[in-house]
């Protein structure tokens, strides 16, 4: 028995088959192998082909099924997860009108703070917990304004895992959780936001069926089974956005548990057991997978965009020529704690909202050229790194969510000793870390809105554990020594 998880990315679809009984992954595929495009017609612009989407995601279970051997109809369940806030607008034949506008296309930040300043703050924080900003909405507030011959044949719109369940079922669905990752739930009322969509001019028609996170779902038509060789009338069980599901994959699901991700971009997501929001927009809250009207699960999310793309950066401009990332570490293991006075600010990639939308740049503090090298600079990147997760986290901390263990997928930046042990440092948490990733979370909340597991517990009993990283007391004061020169500088 095995359940087939996807994850679309912007950068590819990614297909993982499990086992259902021992939560082996027994094999997964990604495509393209390049990145996929993304089209950018204007400074700010970002769409993707849906069509694209829908190729890479054949291509990866066409891979997946020759590799593993399996049989079709073996394939018990099927679970979806995708890049979260994107628009995707079908007609009334199912076909999409458009590129999809995705999530880190830029256009409608007017729309979003025009609606904000227009309804007020507090109508709109109190109700769906953010601002429009540049959210699913907001998308289709510029798409209305400035293409009102495609506005008009929009018979619904869609969030791009929205989309893919459609392809396969032919029922155009969504959940409660997609729809607040677009800033269309109301919390207090339990229902799509109403007063949003009349303050833009949105029918609340052009929001499918709402069905939940967890549960059928739909069934995979003959002809489509055929097109990726599945067995007709597999059901779709489970679709979540990728940083709730990445949650989920870590077995994230209750009040005060974290998960966190350090790729290009930084993500650290806490649940929270009852409706809080930022006042400042500086986290973005949304419904988690198992959010429901009569248990609060909201999702805490903070996202910082230069992460691991500073890693990059210093690989490619600082560190010897040839070198790789685990010969970086190496190198800035013989540094202590703290770079010997280096600060590194890590914020060089685009507005970030922790700092109220701000965008102040990367900066380099402290160096000394008689004997600053290299390798000081690496560590003071990572150390850099950890603290802007800390300083996003105290964000958080107010919000009620406590930190005290944290759980990440061992790759990225997790495989930084550096990073993970001044993030441990700094925070006090223990840090867990996981051979896991979002197609196979993807497989495994399949299997719960499958039944085939009774609870998330048994879901997750084969979760494996690969390393847990607790603070080092011996470091903690220089840790924060270092931290307080550091937030002198973002603060300054």
């Amino acid at each position: 028995m095995y359940l087939l998880g996807y994850d679309l990315g912007s950068s590819s679809v990614k297909a993982s088959l499990v086992n259902a009984v021992t939560g082996e992954c027994v094999s997964s595929a990604f495509f393209p192998k390049k990145e996929m495009e993304i089209i950018s017609v204007k400074a700010g612009w970002a769409e993707q082909n849906p069509e694209i989407w829908w190729k890479n995601l054949k291509l990866a279970t066409q891979v997946v099924l020759e590799e593993s051997g399996v049989n079709s109809k073996d394939i018990k369940a099927i679970g979806i997860s995708y890049q979260m806030h994107g628009l995707v607008l079908v007609d009334e034949n199912q076909q999409a009108i458009r590129n999809s506008i995705i999530w880190c296309d830029s256009r409608a930040v007017p729309y979003g703070e025009k609606a904000f300043n227009a309804l007020g703050g507090e109508k709109c924080l109190s109700h769906t917990l953010n601002s429009p900003g540049n959210f699913t909405l907001s998308k289709m507030a510029w798409v209305k304004e400035n293409e009102p011959e495609n506005f008009a044949k929009a018979k619904y719109y869609m969030l791009p895992g929205d989309y893919l369940a459609m392809r396969m079922t032919g029922d155009a669905r969504t959940t409660a959780s997609g729809l607040s990752e677009g800033i269309a739930w109301d919390f207090k009322a339990e229902a799509p936001a109403k007063f949003l969509f009349d303050y833009f001019g949105f029918d609340t028609a052009l929001i499918p069926e709402i069905v939940p996170t967890f549960g059928q779902q739909g069934n995979l038509k003959p002809e489509i089974a055929a097109e990726l060789g599945l067995a007709s009338g597999t059901p779709v069980t489970y679709r979540a956005g990728d940083q709730p599901n990445n949650a989920l994959s870590l077995n994230v699901l209750n009040p005060g548990e974290i998960a966190a991700t350090g790729g290009t971009s930084g993500v650290v997501y806490g649940v929270n057991s009852d409706s809080k929001y930022d006042p400042q927009s500086r986290v973005n809250s949304f419904a988690h997978v198992n959010h429901t009207q009569e248990a609060t699960r909201v999702g805490v999310l903070l996202c910082i965009n230069g992460t691991a793309i500073l890693n990059t950066w210093i690989k490619n401009n600082v560190a010897p020529e040839g070198i790789s990332y685990a010969e970086m570490n190496e190198l800035a293991a013989g540094i202590p704690v703290g770079s010997e006075g280096v600060s590194i600010i890590p914020f060089g990639n685009g507005a970030e909202r922790v700092l109220g939308n701000q965008e102040p740049n990367c900066s380099i503090h402290g160096v000394n050229f008689n004997r600053i090298g290299k390798a000081h600079l690496i560590r003071a990147a990572h150390e850099g790194i950890a603290f802007s997760f800390k300083y996003g986290m105290d964000i958080m901390n107010q919000m009620g969510i406590e930190t005290k263990t944290i759980r990440a997928g061992h790759a990225n930046l997790f495989l930084s000793p550096i990073f993970r042990q001044t993030l441990a440092n700094i925070t006090g948490a223990t840090i867990e870390l996981y051979n896991t990733d979002g197609s196979v979370g993807a497989a495994r909340g399949a299997g719960i809105g499958a039944g085939i597991y009774k609870t998330p517990e048994e879901a997750f009993a084969t979760l494996k554990k690969i390393q847990v990283v607790v603070p080092e007391t011996c470091d903690i004061e220089a840790t924060k020594v270092a931290y307080e020169k550091w937030l002198s500088k973002v603060i300054a």
